[in-house]
Formats: C-alpha cells, structure tokens, sequence
C-alpha cells in the first residue's frame, strides 16, 4: 500500500511508451500504464499518471526535453521512472559512457527536485535480431554501468534486460524488437515488485519452441527490417512529429490491479 497520492511520470522511448501492446483502437498501453494501473489498485485510486515516452528517442532528448518536461508540471511528479539508450545502441559508435553520463544528469536533477527516480535497462531483444551480437555486448556494459550507478545513489534499478525469461520468443511482438502484451505485463510485475508490491511477474507456458522458416524469415526482413534501414538512411525516427500520449495528469481510477486476467484486454 502507498501511503497518499501518487503523481507518476514516466519517460522514456518506445519501450516506456507501450509499443507491442497495442489495443483495439490502434492505441498503445505498455508496462508503464499497467504500473500506474497497480498503484491505483493499492492506494484506492489516489494516482495520477503521465507518459511522455515517444519511440525512437534518443537518450539524450529523453533526460533533457522529457524529464524538464514532468518536473515542471504542477502539482510536481512524486515517481518517475526512466529508461533510455536502446536506440543509442542501434546507431554505429554508441558511446556507453556518454549515456551513463546523461543517465546521472537525470539522477542528479531528479535528487536536487526531491523526486523519487526508478531506473530501468530495457528487455533484451538481440538474440533474434541482425547483428545482435554487437548491440547485446553493448547493452551488457550499458545495464551493468547503470546498476552500479543505481547503486552509489541509493535508488531502485530494474534490470529488464537481465531477466531470462523476458528473451523467449512469446513476449515478442511481431518486428522482434519491441515487447508484445505478455513481456509489457512481465515488465510492469517487475517494477511494482521492486516499489514494494506483492507481484509475481508475469510469466507464459513455454509451448513448443518456434520453428525459424525461411520464408517467414523474408517476410520479417521486408516488413520490419527494410524500412527500419530506410529510415537510418534518410535519418528519420519512427517518432517524428509524435508527441507523448499523457503529457499533463490524467487520473488513474482504482481497478482490480495491474496484472487481471488479459480477457479483459
């Protein structure tokens, strides 16, 4: 239980905006919505929720733009929570320090704020990605430097990209680099684990494994990977002219919790 209200932010790229858990009105939800959801469920609906996340951003705009961005409403955020640096790690020389580095501008602004920070690593795509092998050593060193930077200042870090479990193909969506609705649920039991709450992660029957067809192979190059590198090209994000889809407050009503049966989906 959550002593009060709470005002929760998070920010973030597309994982924190909710792609892969896509609802019946072509909508986005995710593990941040499913988060506010269960604080809602455990204060009696004393929450109120923004989400600033836009897919494809870079770390850099996320600690500058975004985090100013929820600090400055009114009333302030009492929870943030941020994630950052998975597209960073897609681009040719991605530098691990520098993002530590922003990592910690964004913990220390959050700390002169008086604003309780949760850092997360991002799930770990790169085994059934093209050249996978390169951004998961990247995003090792990543996870472990911001853990040890959790660590020195005293703060809650969830370490998605380190959880097993959530790199089976059946918490994938369908272009292989975002969560589908069972890894965003995964990942909301995860963080309200951490804050405190008695949540089992959520996890899938195993089923059999995925036969890998070549000719399902061809159709996820053409219709995920092709036009990803075309936008590299032209250096277009999936983001451009989007916005966050909870830029001021919105109220969370009380539910029967985060993690209720998906038929309810």
């Amino acid at each position: 239980m959550v002593d009060g209200e709470v005002r929760y932010a998070a920010i973030g790229d597309s994982f924190t905006e909710g792609m892969g858990d896509e609802l019946p009105d072509g909508s986005v939800r995710g593990w941040a919505d499913l988060v506010a959801a269960g604080l809602a469920a455990a204060t009696d609906g004393r929450v109120h929720y923004a989400n600033t996340a836009v897919r494809g951003r870079l770390l850099a705009p996320v600690v500058t733009d975004q985090l100013e961005a929820v600090l400055a409403l009114d009333p302030a955020p009492t929870l943030i929570t941020l994630n950052g640096g998975g597209n960073d790690m897609m681009r040719p020389g991605c530098d691990v320090d520098r993002l530590v580095a922003l990592t910690e501008r964004a913990v220390l602004r959050c700390a002169g704020a008086g604003v309780q920070l949760v850092l997360l690593s991002g799930a770990d795509p790169t085994a059934r990605l093209p050249f996978g092998g390169t951004m998961h050593r990247t995003g090792v060193a990543l996870t472990a430097a911001v853990a040890d930077l959790a660590a020195r200042h005293g703060l809650l870090f969830v370490d998605a990209f380190g959880d097993e479990e959530l790199r089976r193909p059946g918490y994938w969506s369908r272009d292989r680099l975002h969560l589908g609705p069972a890894g965003h649920r995964r990942v909301a039991g995860l963080v309200l684990g951490a804050l405190g709450h008695p949540v089992t992660a959520h996890a899938i029957d195993p089923g059999p494994a995925e036969p890998r067809r070549l000719s399902a192979e061809a159709r996820y190059y053409r219709e995920h990977v092709l036009p990803w590198a075309l936008r590299r090209l032209t250096r277009r994000s999936s983001g451009d002219g989007r916005s966050g889809k909870h830029q001021d407050w919105v109220a969370v009503p009380a539910g029967p919790g985060v993690l209720a049966d998906e038929a309810s989906r």
